[in-house]
């Protein structure tokens, strides 16, 4: 991928948080150390990653269920101790061999978001039971995080129970599409929008804003469609490269 980096006036983005898609994965291995750090040296809002709970019950960064795409491995996170997943070595963006690529954990995540001042916009990957979605809360609670935390998903079971346990927590719904009905769930369980970029127009923003949800959208690599999405009047904006 070509790397655009540019700064979000002269992109005509002013306004718009820009979120770092998995860190900065157009210039680092996605969801690794050197691409969260690569986000913090640069002008992101906040870093996304994902999230799973490993055999163990620990959480690990990844965003596939599976190593296969990552490192061409059939280890499936949810049936694989975290120890095992943690030994897997990744490739640079070039295909060669780094030893410091490896699968973060939670922690170090907001540790890297905390250090260089950026929210944490945390993907929970499939559903989660309300034990470990308290433990997550826990991990990040004691880093002195939580403020600075949205939560996202596309399983809309993980958010309405963090809404059950923090009722004031920034925590937006994932989804593909606008359909029928989405503005009365994001409404009944006060929850914030991450829609795909193609799904959305001036229009639907306007009628979210006048519901009083913010807008997110995914994921955003084009200069053109960045500016069309800012015109809309988004409030984020997911991006691998941009900035």
């Amino acid at each position: 991928m070509q790397t655009v980096l540019k700064d979000t006036l002269r992109l005509g983005l002013q306004g718009v948080n820009m979120i770092a898609h998995r860190g900065v994965s157009g210039l680092e291995r996605e969801n690794t150390c050197a691409a969260f750090v690569a986000a913090g040296n640069r002008s992101y809002y906040g870093i996304e990653t994902d999230i799973h709970r490993t055999a163990d019950g620990r959480y690990i960064v990844v965003h596939d269920d599976d190593l296969r795409r990552v490192a061409g491995l059939n280890h499936v996170i949810e049936e694989t101790e975290f120890d095992v997943l943690r030994t897997v070595r990744l490739t640079d963006m070039d295909g060669q061999e780094r030893a410091d690529l490896v699968l973060p954990d939670l922690e170090e995540y907001v540790r890297v978001c905390r250090k260089y001042d950026k929210e944490s916009v945390l993907e929970i990957k499939r559903p989660f039971e309300p034990a470990d979605i308290e433990n997550v809360i826990a991990v990040i609670r004691r880093l002195h995080w939580l403020e600075r935390t949205i939560f996202i998903s596309f399983e809309l079971s993980n958010l309405v129970c963090i809404r059950e346990m923090l009722p004031q927590q920034r925590a937006q719904y994932l989804v593909s599409t606008f359909d029928t009905g989405l503005l009365d769930i994001l409404r009944a369980h006060r929850l914030d929008l991450d829609i795909r970029h193609t799904a959305l127009d001036g229009q639907l923003v306007g009628a979210c804003h006048d519901a009083g949800i913010q807008v997110n959208v995914w994921t955003v690599d084009s200069v053109q469609e960045a500016r069309r999405l800012a015109a809309c009047g988004v409030d984020y904006m997911t991006t691998n490269i941009l900035e």
